[in-house]
């Protein structure tokens, strides 16, 4: 059997990157897409949620695709539909056409997060898949974090519909990286028909699977929440600047690049399950004290505007440096008993934890009342939800 190339590092770091970049690029511009689209606070937010939709229903088609076609060309297929979606933000006239190249955006996104981890799972093996797994959590977290910074500055500067000629540009440098230096991590050889509705049923009696599809999808809404209501949270109702807002994701995005270093420290001591508990008591414990300084700011008046802006960017530090950590393990323990079928499996959970993460985001825009409350608590639910969920795994020994 021909001997399978192990990829760069950076560059599946950059496919399972830039889907995630493009979702929170322009989320300081959020409220001037409602302004230009003359629609709602609410509805704007939306469009975080419909990119998310996009992404659960790529993720269904890619993996299966790719187990008959091989990993490289999808890849490249995707990427391309990836950038047929910017061409449609950029040039849409309507909210309508906006939310449906989004849509199409985040379906040929999806290649990079569903590939990604059927590539890595094709060419890297034990250990070594368990550090990839957490280099790839760390990418899952600091694109979407640095995403509005750099966002902030394009927008500035020219506006946010040129945002999405950067995402295109992006786009086009990415396939050109992919078709010179990634080598087909799924030969023929190793090609068989899989049949869906028998993996889709394995996966659906799996708990395993199904726990810690619920732990990713949760742990990922509180960031994906945080992107779409942190503009008008922080700009709107604390009165801090634009570009004080894009530059405080340049410290989640090192809060979670730290996240992303002690959880490949620790798995050298400890397994992943071990990690992946320590990840939502560092969630939990972050939403609590978040919840509790907004009680203590809009209830009892006790903390200024500038004291609760400090508070919510240093909680949303710690909270992504624990959602590094644990849904990096998540994804890594994931399907490791699917190594037969590993394209459709990804497949299948890619859109289950997606379809988790699109209905939390969702659920943010409609919590939304141009208050400080909704957000942390919302934030502490999530957390409490996913320490539940891991609770009735350890309960059902899976």
């Amino acid at each position: 059997m021909k001997k399978i190339i192990q990829p760069a590092t950076w560059l599946i770091l950059l496919m399972a990157g830039l889907p995630q970049f493009s979702e929170t690029v322009y989320t300081p511009s959020l409220p001037d897409v409602a302004y230009s689209f003359l629609v709602s606070e609410s509805v704007a937010e939306y469009t975080l949620t419909i990119y998310l939709l996009g992404m659960a229903i790529g993720t269904l088609f890619w993996g299966n695709f790719s187990d008959k076609h091989g990993r490289k060309p999808c890849i490249l297929a995707g990427f391309f539909i990836f950038i047929l979606g910017c061409l449609g933000c950029y040039y849409a006239q309507s909210m309508t056409v906006f939310m449906i190249s989004r849509l199409i955006q985040g379906f040929g996104g999806s290649v990079g997060s569903v590939l990604t981890q059927a590539v890595s799972r094709d060419a890297f093996h034990g250990p070594a898949l368990g550090k990839i797994y957490s280099s790839v959590g760390s990418a899952l977290s600091i694109f979407p974090a640095i995403g509005p910074v750099l966002g902030g500055l394009i927008a500035g500067q020219w506006g946010w519909p040129s945002v999405f000629l950067f995402l295109i540009a992006c786009g086009v440098g990415l396939n050109f990286l992919i078709h010179q230096r990634l080598q087909e991590t799924h030969p023929i050889a190793n090609r068989k028909p899989i049949s869906l509705k028998s993996v889709g049923l394995r996966l659906l009696k799996d708990k395993k699977v199904l726990g810690l599809g619920l732990i990713v999808g949760a742990a990922q809404g509180i960031p994906f929440s945080y992107f779409s209501e942190a503009p008008f949270y922080l700009t709107k109702v604390l009165d801090l600047s634009p570009q004080y807002y894009g530059l405080s994701f340049i410290l989640i995005a090192l809060s979670t690049m730290c996240g992303g270093i002690v959880s490949r420290k620790l798995l050298g001591r400890y397994a992943s399950q071990k990690v992946l508990n320590i990840g939502l008591m560092v969630i939990v414990g972050a939403t609590t004290f978040f919840s509790l300084c907004v009680l203590c700011h809009s209830v009892f008046h006790l903390i200024p505007d500038t004291g609760m802006i400090a508070i919510t960017i240093a909680a949303q530090m710690i909270t992504m440096f624990g959602i590094c950590m644990a849904t990096s393990n998540a994804l890594a323990l994931a399907l490791v008993d699917y190594k037969d079928c590993i394209g459709t499996a990804s497949s299948f959970f890619g859109c289950f934890y997606y379809g988790v993460v699109s209905f939390f985001t969702f659920g943010m825009g409609f919590l939304h009342n141009g208050t400080l409350l909704p957000m942390p608590f919302y934030f502490l639910g999530l957390s409490l939800f996913c320490l539940l969920v891991r609770g009735w795994m350890s309960r059902e020994n899976v």
